[in-house]
């Protein structure tokens, strides 16, 4: 594999500036925090994935790296200690072209709580059905971890990973971040109303018929 690190290629390619501009969009947004999170896209013969330990002020493009589908790269970077769980993602799910994995601080709390997220609120159905599931536990970067994720976002596009955080998909990577940002205020107007009352849930017909509406949006044919 060619490196990408400091390459004139990857200074001017789009996909690495996309990258770096979500992780450091995030931050501001309150997303992540310090080096955590880490997020991917589809890139070459594998994935491009932001590097172990790099605060996102430091990132550049030259600093993302390639991962080919076996796991090999060739950097002086390392890739994010998760890059697993992205591979595994990426082989297991064609629909999905890029992944934004986040330590938001309500997603975290619910995933700490291992709880699903219900269909208290209709956007629930953006990560695709009546709920956003809560993964097993396992450590993370290793393979127990793929298989608990990959279990958890069958049929969806989005799952929290007990006592970690949060993981958002989508076919680019401004569709994973839309997701990702959207799922945190979600978790945070879910655990208020808990500390309120018992939020009412929507029914699987009333989500079946979001997601209805979602998709004939999607294809522009919306009343």
């Amino acid at each position: 594999m060619n490196s990408p690190h400091a390459s004139a290629d990857a200074i001017s390619d789009p996909a690495h500036q996309r990258l770096v501009q979500l992780m450091q969009r995030l931050v501001v947004q309150g997303v992540n925090r310090g080096a955590s999170g880490n997020s991917s896209v589809r890139y070459g013969r594998g994935m491009l994935i932001t590097p172990s330990a790099l605060l996102p002020d430091a990132l550049t493009p030259d600093t993302l790296v390639e991962v080919d589908m076996d796991g090999g790269y060739d950097n002086p970077l390392k890739p994010s200690s998760e890059w697993r769980i992205h591979r595994d993602i990426y082989a297991a799910r064609p629909d999905i072209n890029a992944i934004v994995h986040t330590h938001s601080t309500h997603a975290v709390t619910l995933a700490c709580l291992r709880r699903d997220l219900p269909p208290f609120h209709y956007m629930i159905a953006m990560a695709g059905g009546r709920d956003i599931r809560c993964s097993g536990y396992a450590t993370f970067g290793t393979e127990a971890l793929s298989r608990t994720a990959l279990t958890a976002l069958e049929d969806r596009m989005a799952c929290l990973l007990a006592n970690h955080g949060l993981l958002a998909c989508g076919r680019d990577l401004a569709q994973a971040e839309t997701l990702a940002v959207e799922i945190e205020h979600l978790c945070e107007a879910y655990l208020k109303a808990c500390s309120i009352g018992e939020p009412v849930l929507l029914s699987d017909a009333d989500i079946d018929e979001v997601l209805a509406r979602f998709d004939a949006y999607r294809r522009g044919q919306l009343d």
